[in-house]
Parts: structure tokens; sequence; C-alpha cells
């Protein structure tokens, strides 16, 4: 009784429906009342795949939530229309949008208790993925799937008014775009080429079946895991398009004798950063867009804006310059070497803020040697780290200090292997700082700026910082846009000179480029540009570059540093990283080797590298270690990050020509100390340089120092770090 009650119920609801359901398209437009579509229904973007690329336009990832790529219906083969109309809706191009046969079938079904199936017209199947496609929340989502007469009812009527607004090829179009073929291909131009290595314009008889049939079930009739059963559906699509007109019934049993191993031709599209050649990059770009305001008010919005895709993203990142970083970081130390030991170095192009390369020694993925989805170069905001201590890399803000406070670069200071010094003062407060012990694990002895910067001497620059005064430095590398890793401001501390504060390699490449551009700084940037699916430009960050340090500073400052690279000075810390053009570049070593560090930068390019461990560089120090197959009993910045950063430094501007220093300088300064005796001299020499320190030299010959000013300035052996 209940099911006469219920169909009783349905016919009255259908007999609301139009009758051009049953009697075809001549009487569907005088029905008005069925043609309250929603007004978005028939512009609701379907997701499609997203490509990213370097700067020159080299793909690196492909990115998409639904993999899709929609193609207008010439591009689709007129088989495979014919067959999707054979086996789903063959009075397709007869009814206006619903088949009252084929819906009474249906609902009869459901009312005796089986799920809803069948009866649905292909303009029906359409209405529901659109209005799945268009649910922004899960009860919009519960909606468009429910197992219910009424969204039946629902997508009939609204099958109607889309047969008003549509042509059919629009719909079929449409819906050949909107379809799940399974293995995670959406719409048939990537189903095509998921199962075929074909384009859908390109599908032969039986594969165009093969497809035609997935729609209604595709786990269950997909062929590369199913393939008998999928060769039987397949083979009741030949018999339906036969029994259409659209082939033979000879056509359609000569068919059925391919084998399906011999039509398929699996093939996998890569999806996200997991494949892309440059993942942690890759990872970086997505979670700018995810988490900038400029791509969206709300993260809402962002998401969605990932999700539906179609966007041509053009990156800063150099393929080139890319591929020279990982090389170099994977031949230093080898993804799956058991020190574990990790390489990290990011690339930054000096007044653009351009991100050109982003590389560790590791392979993305959640487990397995060498394997983790956490980039060492970035902050924790971005998935990264909180960073790692940068050691003597930080004397590079403590120079830029003194040249703003006026300091003679030539000036000698006193630096002996072990200084307790007593005189700091907290930078706010004026309060005494307890005494803080220092010692030398280079050269001792008297020192210029420029000796003590080649040597990397300890004493002399937290001598220097003590007599400047703590303010200045943090005060510097904020300037050249230098935070620590959780996103906190550096702090005013008598350790700051030597590197005590956790940084990431993105944020020293960034800060250093600051330099190299002559005090330029500017933000960190990802991404040059995105088009949308109709070409249109959309806003993306800005580096927003400004003058942040002075030009004779910031100039100054490199040229201390070129000395470092290529002055006058043996045994200096960086003479090895030499590469045949103008460099200027710091080492960076931390207590007990937790952390080493190289930092520099050509007129062309910015670089950072840091190489310890993951794990905790206090537990588990780059001392006493085995490495690629080579003891060390200690590690410094020279010994490896150095070379990672000369190799990839070589690679990424191999056909660059060499740019020569265009500084302008405090007290003289050369670029790398050219014209400059920058060396250690003893007794009351030390820090002359050109005339003064020849006549200098000539009145020490004929005036022997006495026994304890000479010891007092003897600087001790060299060790190169």
């Amino acid at each position: 009784m209940t099911i006469f009650i219920t169909l009783a119920g349905l016919v009255a609801s259908l007999a609301l429906l139009p009758l051009v359901g049953t009697t075809g398209l001549a009487m569907r437009n005088s029905v008005q009342e069925f043609q309250n579509l929603p007004a978005d229904l028939t512009q609701v973007p379907l997701p499609q795949q997203s490509v990213m690329t370097d700067i020159h336009g080299t793909q690196i990832a492909v990115l998409y939530a639904q993999d899709r790529i929609e193609v207008p219906l010439d591009q689709i083969s007129p088989i495979m229309q014919q067959a999707l109309i054979s086996i789903e809706d063959q009075r397709f191009l007869q009814h206006s949008g619903i088949d009252i046969r084929g819906t009474l079938r249906a609902l009869i079904s459901t009312s005796s208790g089986s799920q809803v199936q069948g009866g649905s017209t292909i303009t029906q199947q359409y209405v529901k993925q659109i209005l799945l496609t268009a649910a922004t929340t899960k009860a919009e989502q519960q909606a468009a799937t429910a197992v219910s007469i009424a969204r039946k009812i629902r997508e009939a009527r609204y099958a109607i008014g889309l047969e008003n607004k549509l042509s059919k090829k629009q719909i079929l179009q449409g819906y050949l775009n909107i379809a799940y073929f399974g293995a995670g291909s959406y719409g048939v131009e990537v189903a095509a080429r998921r199962y075929f290595s074909v384009h859908a314009n390109e599908l032969s008889l039986t594969q165009a079946a093969t497809l035609a049939g997935l729609v209604q079930n595709p786990s269950r009739y997909d062929p590369t895991r199913f393939p008998d059963i999928a060769t039987s559906r397949r083979n009741q699509v030949l018999d339906a398009m036969a029994h259409a007109g659209y082939i033979t019934q000879s056509q359609a049993d000569a068919s059925k004798q391919v084998l399906m191993k011999d039509d398929l031709k699996p093939s996998t599209i890569p999806n996200g950063c997991t494949t892309s050649v440059a993942p942690y990059f890759c990872d970086y770009v997505i979670n700018t867009i995810l988490t900038d305001p400029t791509f969206g008010a709300t993260a809402d919005e962002r998401e969605q804006l990932l999700n539906i895709g179609g966007l041509t993203i053009k990156t800063t990142l150099d393929f080139k310059a890319q591929d020279a970083a990982q090389k170099a970081a994977n031949n230093q130390i080898p993804p799956t070497d058991a020190s574990q030991k990790a390489v990290g170095i990011t690339m930054v192009r000096p007044g653009t803020g351009e991100i050109v390369a982003m590389a560790e020694n590791r392979t993305w993925g959640r487990s397995g040697a060498g394997q983790t989805t956490v980039n060492y170069n970035v902050p924790v905001a971005d998935h990264g780290t909180v960073g790692f201590q940068a050691g003597s890399t930080f004397k590079i803000f403590t120079m830029a200090a003194a040249f703003k406070q006026g300091w003679n670069p030539f000036e000698v200071l006193p630096a002996p292997a072990t200084k307790t010094f007593k005189d700091f003062i907290e930078c706010e407060s004026g309060a005494a700082y307890p005494p803080y012990t220092v010692h030398n694990s280079t050269s001792s002895g008297a020192f210029n700026m420029l000796s003590g910067a080649a040597y990397s001497v300890n004493t002399y620059f937290v001598g220097l910082e003590e007599k400047i005064g703590l303010c200045g430095p943090p005060a510097m590398a904020k300037a050249a846009g230098l935070k620590q890793g959780n996103g906190e401001d550096l702090k005013a501390y008598p350790c700051f000179t030597l590197g005590c504060f956790d940084v990431t390699t993105l944020g020293m490449a960034n800060a250093v480029a600051t330099f190299s551009a002559h005090g330029i700084h500017c933000n960190p940037i990802s991404i040059a540009s995105i088009t949308d699916r109709n070409n249109d430009s959309l806003k993306v960050p800005l580096s927003n570059c400004t003058r942040t340090i002075d030009l004779q500073v910031a100039d100054s400052v490199t040229a201390v540093l070129a000395g470092v690279i290529d002055g006058p000075i043996p045994g200096r810390t960086g003479q090895k990283m030499y590469f045949g053009r103008p460099a200027a570049g710091k080492t960076g070593t931390t207590d007990n080797s937790a952390a080493v560090w190289f930092v520099g930068y050509t007129p062309d390019l910015a670089a950072a590298v840091w190489v310890g461990d993951p794990r905790g560089g206090q537990q588990y120090p780059m001392q006493n270690v085995t490495i690629n197959g080579q003891f060390y009993s200690n590690v410094f910045g020279s010994l490896m990050p150095g070379p990672v950063w000369r190799e990839a430094m070589k690679g990424a501007l191999a056909d660059t020509p060499p740019t020569a220093w265009n500084l302008t300088t405090l007290n003289g300064l050369n670029p790398g100390g050219v014209g400059n005796d920058t060396g250690i001299h003893k007794g009351k020499c030390a820090g002359l340089t050109g005339t003064e320190l020849a006549t200098c030299k000539a009145a020490s010959k004929k005036t022997k120092p006495s026994a304890s000013a000479a010891a007092s300035s003897q600087p001790a052996p060299t060790s190169t770090p």
C-alpha cells in the first residue's frame, strides 16, 4: 500500500513538470515556470589543473584538486560522444532535459526500497555534477548527493531550465568535461591520457566505449584494476552503440575481440609538489598563495583559488640555478648519507627580492632515509623550522653598524685568544651586562676590521661591538630584513655578533642581497606573475624595494667581505670560495660546530648555505663525524657550506658575464682590499696602509719593539676554518 501511495505522490509531482519532457523540443520554450534556474548554475568554474613554472616558463609542477583539462567539443572524438550518449542517454538529442519513462522506472525502484538509480538524463547528471562542484558547505554537498526523491525532482526541474539556456552541444561538452572517470581523472581529456596516453580527440572505438562505461561506476569498471569486468562493461557500451545506430552490430562484435590489455597504456600525471623538481620551493609558493591576503581576504577564498585552478603560476625560480644548488647540496652530503647531516641553500637576486633557488639534500617524503617534508630553508610559518644559529656570519651586521657610526676600518683593536668583556651596556635600559668571556678559534693578536674579518676573529668583533654599543648591530640586521626563524626580531645581546640566534638561509640570503644591492632591501618574493584560465593577470605580492641602509655603509661592508674571498691576506677564511669573479662573503661556525654556514654574494646573486643536523645541532654537532665517507674531527664554515656555495654560485652564473663591483665606500676602502695592505702588522704599524705603512716599517727596522709589545701584538698561528 505504501508503495502505491508514494507512487501516487510522485506521479502528481511529475505532472507539474512540463510536457516537453515527453513531447520533444518544440514546446520547451513555452514553459516559463521551469526556467528559474539559479543564475550561477551555468557559470560554475570547473576545477582544473594549475601549472607552476620557473621564470623562463619551464614547468616545475602540476597542481590540482581535481585532475581536469577542459577541452571544447571539437577536441573530443565524435565516437566518444556517441558512446556516452548510447550508454547513458540514447534519447539525449530528443528530450528537453528529462525522460519521463526512465525517471518513472528509477522512482519505482526507489519506492520499493532500492537505491535511486538509472533514469537520469545526461542533462540531469550534468546538473548534479554542477551542484556538487558549486557546493561550498557540507550541507550543500550532502544535498547534491542525497539519495532522495526530492533531489531527483530538483535535478529534473533544473535540467529543464538548463536546456533552455544551453544547446545540446554545450551540455554534452560540459558533461564530458565534468564527469569523473576514476583513477583521479576528471573530464574525458585527462581520462584519455590516464588510461590510454592519448588525447580525447584520438580515442579509438574500443577506448571510447571503455571510458563511456566508466562513468556509471568508475571504481568497479576500472580497466587497470579489473580488466575482465571492464571488458564486459565495454562490450555493453558497444552493443548500445549498435542499438542506437552509431555503429553496426558487426562492428560491435569485431571490436569485442580487442583485448583490454592491447588498448591500455596507463600513464600517471604528476600532482603537487611531491613530484616537482623543486618540491620545497614549490611548497613555499603554495603556502604563500594560501596565506598572503593578496590572493584573498580569507583563508577559504585563497584555498578556493587554488582548488578551482586553471592558473599559470610563473615563479621567480631559475631552473639552472636550482639545478646547480641541488647538485651542490647532494654532492657535499648525499641525501641518504649515514651521518644524517643536512644542507640547505637559498639564492636571491639582489635588487629584486626574487628567490631563484631553494634546495636541500633531501627528497620529499614522510618516511625513509633522506626524506622529509620540512623545508630547512624557511621559517616555521612557511612549513620550515625555527632556524639555526648562524655563527660569525652575524659579524656582517656589526661591521655595518660600526660603519654607520663612522668607525675607521683601519683602527686596530687588541684581540687576544681569550678575553672577558665587562663594559657591555643593555641597549634600552642602560644596565650593565654580566662579564662575557669569548674565545678565538682562528687567530689572535691585533687586528683592524679587514684582517679581523679575513680571519673571523671573535674577540676583535665582540670588542668592536662593545665599543659601538649593542643597539646598532640588531638594527642593521633588521634593516636588511632579517628576523629569527620563529618570526621574532633579533635581540641586542653581547653574543649577537657571534650569531647566537636561529635564522634561516632565506633570511640570510635576502639580508646579504641587501648589501649587494648597495643598501636597497627587497621583500623576498617567489611569484613573478599569475594568470587565470581566461589569461587574466592576478595581483601578486610585491618586493617593495626601498633603501634601508646607507649607500656608503652597505658598500663599505661589501669591500671588507670581498677581502674575505679575494683579498691580499693569506689564510683568509673565504679564500677557497673564489670562482673567478668579484664576490664577497663570510663564514660562520657556531660553538662546538653545532651549525656551520657560508653566506656570500656577487653583484648579480646572493646565497646562504647552512650545514648541520636537523635533529639538533647541540646534540649532534659537526664534530667527530664521518660524512660522505670522510672523517672530520671538526667542520667549519669554510669546509662544507663554503664549497656548496661556490659550486652552486658557479653553476647558477655560468652564462652570466662577471660584473665588477661599483662601490661608493668610506675611508677609501677598495673591494677585496686592493690598494690596501690589510694584513696583520706588529706594534705601532698595525692598521696603517700605503705610504704610511712603508714609512712605519722603515722606522721599525731602526727601532726594535720591546718584547712585551711584540708579544701583545703578534698573532697566533692561523688555522683556516
